[in-house]
């Protein structure tokens, strides 16, 4: 038997015992060690998150040891993993294109089929892969981080270009990030001073801007009126999505990492005046993981700075209400397990 979180309905975290799993063929059984909580956990919380059904257990974000694995799979026991959490199915039209990341059958853990807020998991092992050379904290980082990798990639980027993103939580952060390695000039915008100010302080982001009723003015005075290359939206605000149209500068391009559910509409002429290019952005490829672990492994991710929160799995079910408050200064917060 194993412990584990399920959240049994919106609102509703329980602690319980479950039957340890038994790998299929194919699959590796995990002790997990660390969990991130993310956005998508919170919307599960809530009730939010669109493709989902309750009972489930959350958390898609993890590291952990290797316990059992094929013996073609290149692992061994005890090896330190992580986890691409996006289950593809590798045939359908975007898997023949290489893109798993949006696969038309995708299963992602901890929303289409149970997750890591438990000790143990077992999961294909063509999605776990060794994390030798970092921690285990920083290893259940990946995913996050490789989601805003994912963003900056598809916007083709290109060094010395404008960046703008808006909301500074733990995926516009990964944006960010990952934008100025490439070597942008990146301005972050949010509502809340403290998270631009981790921005100033450990990702050596180049201007900030708060996110009132003057930011379009100030956005303008930054840029001499011409204002961004590049916009990221990473609020998971339909307003400021919408709003975001307007900070793209002509010939630029906007990417929308957030998703939610409701309907998103701009200005046509404004639109076609600028020919705007519209991204969407989701999840993250094999080639974005990988890019986060060697910026990891170059010591790029302030990986210490980014975990301001951590709990164990049985008193997640009485913490989590307090991390999702924007008073708790939640950044990263890590489960152990």
């Amino acid at each position: 038997m194993m412990n584990v979180v399920v959240c049994r309905e919106p609102g509703r975290l329980e602690y319980e015992q479950r039957p340890t799993p038994i790998p299929e063929t194919g699959e590796v059984l995990l002790r997990v060690r660390r969990v991130g909580v993310c956005g998508t956990d919170m919307h599960i919380y809530r009730g939010t998150q669109p493709f989902l059904s309750y009972p489930r257990v959350m958390g898609h974000e993890l590291s952990g040891e290797v316990v059992e694995a094929p013996t073609d799979s290149g692992l061994s026991t005890g090896d330190p993993v992580y986890v691409m959490p996006y289950m593809a199915c590798g045939a359908c039209a975007a898997c023949r294109k290489g893109k798993g990341n949006c696969c038309m059958n995708i299963a992602v853990l901890g929303v289409h089929r149970d997750g890591a807020m438990a000790h143990y998991v077992a999961v294909p092992a063509r999605f776990v892969r060794k994390a030798d050379g970092i921690s285990l904290d920083a290893a259940a980082m990946i995913e996050f981080l490789a989601v805003g990798a994912h963003a900056v990639r598809r916007s083709r980027l290109d060094r010395e270009q404008s960046v703008l993103v808006v909301g500074a939580g733990p995926i516009g952060i990964a944006a960010a990030l990952f934008a100025r390695l490439r070597g942008a000039e990146v301005t972050v915008m949010d509502r809340r001073e403290d998270r631009l100010a981790f921005c100033r302080t450990h990702l050596e982001i180049d201007q900030t801007v708060v996110a009132d009723e003057a930011a379009g003015a100030t956005l303008a005075e930054l840029t001499d009126g011409d204002m961004f290359d590049v916009v990221f939206d990473a609020t998971g605000s339909p307003a400021a999505m919408e709003a975001g149209f307007r900070h793209v500068a002509h010939g630029g391009t906007y990417v929308l990492i957030s998703v939610v559910s409701a309907d998103i509409t701009f200005n046509d002429p404004d639109f076609h005046k600028r020919e705007t290019t519209l991204l969407a952005s989701r999840n993250a490829t094999e080639e974005d993981f990988e890019t986060v672990l060697a910026a990891m492994r170059a010591g790029q991710v302030p990986v210490n700075a980014l975990n301001t929160h951590r709990s164990d799995l049985s008193a997640f079910p009485e913490v989590m209400e307090h991390w999702m408050n924007p008073d708790s200064g939640v950044i990263k917060a890590l489960v152990v397990c």
